[in-house]
């Protein structure tokens, strides 16, 4: 309701309520009019000049200071000071959706809060694990000042194996962070992606031997298919992929890939007959240092970072990666690539930094 026409609805009502009381007295029509009008007049002035000093002027400041705030000192000197018809409604509004971007932020910001604390608690647990069995193996060396050279080997062997992998956590979260960021640029090429699938395969051949697991790579044609993607960071997905089927894998199982050419894009799935994940930990499965059986996954080894860094991969090439599992049968990972068609002209995609 504009602000006039609300002064206005008060001043009749005095003016009705005057009026009605100056008949009841003098019973007097002409008296009456007089009464009303003169009341009508009167009240809409001082109405209008009181509610205009004491609240009109305050919430005019209120919505100029929170549309301002909202568009940003740029943009409102850019597009010149803004003044509503209708100020009381328009603050009402701008407040209900000022205090529902709030709220929306503080629940943001409280999601990043806790995902702050569990990797801070994560990441230091990670680096304490190898940090203090380096240690214990160093002191039992020193403390037998190498006497039995046997023992000696092997606990350096084993402090060995710790510092490999502080270097490998530590260049994962390097990749990742990068990644996030945006310093690690997409670099497009095109290639064939059954070739690439072949030699990653082809190159984890003894380490699918030493897990007594049998590779095998399907599409569901033969001809050649074609992508645009970063041939460098796809050999690192479908490594990171294949390696994690291993370590969960069963004893004589398989891992396959498959290769689906679709319409627009190619779909690759890489899927074992290992233990298979509990759907309430699939939605978490790509987030860093997540580990299903923490126990276990510490045993077989590696940063827990390698599924983070293959979902930030693909969602860099602007593509989806998913997961569906069956405890007790088995786990498949399926990412998507941008297909070329034979007989179109490459063109680099560009790379969108959110």
């Amino acid at each position: 309701m504009k602000f006039r026409v609300l002064i206005l609805i008060n001043a009749g009502a005095v003016a009705v309520t005057m009026a009605a009381v100056n008949y009841y007295f003098q019973r007097n029509m002409y008296d009456m009019a007089i009464t009303f009008a003169a009341t009508l007049v009167t009240s809409f002035i001082v109405f209008y000049y009181l509610i205009e000093k004491y609240i009109y002027s305050k919430i005019i400041l209120i919505y100029k200071l929170i549309h301002n705030l909202k568009l940003g000192r740029d943009l409102r000197d850019a597009l010149g000071e803004h003044t509503s018809a209708d100020p009381i409604n328009d603050v009402e509004k701008e407040v209900k959706e000022w205090a529902r971007q709030k709220k929306t932020e503080i629940d943001a910001l409280k999601t990043q809060e806790k995902f702050r604390r569990d990797f801070l608690s994560n990441i230091s647990h990670e680096f304490k694990t190898p940090l203090f069995a380096i240690q214990g193996y160093i002191e039992a060396v020193q403390d037998d000042d190498l006497e039995d050279k046997v023992m000696a080997r092997q606990f350096l062997d084993k402090a060995s194996k710790n510092v490999d992998r502080l270097s490998y956590l530590i260049k994962d979260l390097d990749e990742i962070s990068k990644l996030e960021s945006g310093e690690l640029p997409i670099n497009y090429t095109k290639f064939k992606i059954n070739d690439l699938i072949k030699e990653v395969m082809d190159g984890l051949e003894l380490k699918a031997k030493q897990h007594n697991i049998k590779l095998s790579f399907k599409q569901k044609y033969d001809e050649p298919t074609m992508v645009t993607a970063d041939r460098d960071k796809i050999t690192q997905v479908l490594v990171n992929l294949l390696d994690n089927s291993f370590k969960y894998g069963k004893e004589d199982g398989t891992t396959s890939v498959t290769l689906f050419d679709l319409h627009d894009t190619v779909l690759i799935e890489v899927t074992d007959d290992g233990i298979g994940i509990e759907e309430k930990y699939l939605p978490r499965l790509f987030e860093r240092f997540f580990r299903t059986d923490a126990s276990r996954s510490r045993q077989i080894g590696g940063s827990g970072l390698g599924l983070a860094i293959v979902k930030h991969i693909i969602e860099a090439h602007q593509q989806t990666i998913n997961v569906r599992s069956t405890e007790g049968l088995g786990s498949t990972f399926g990412f998507t690539l941008q297909k070329i068609k034979q007989g179109l002209p490459f063109v680099a995609l560009p790379i969108l930094k959110s």
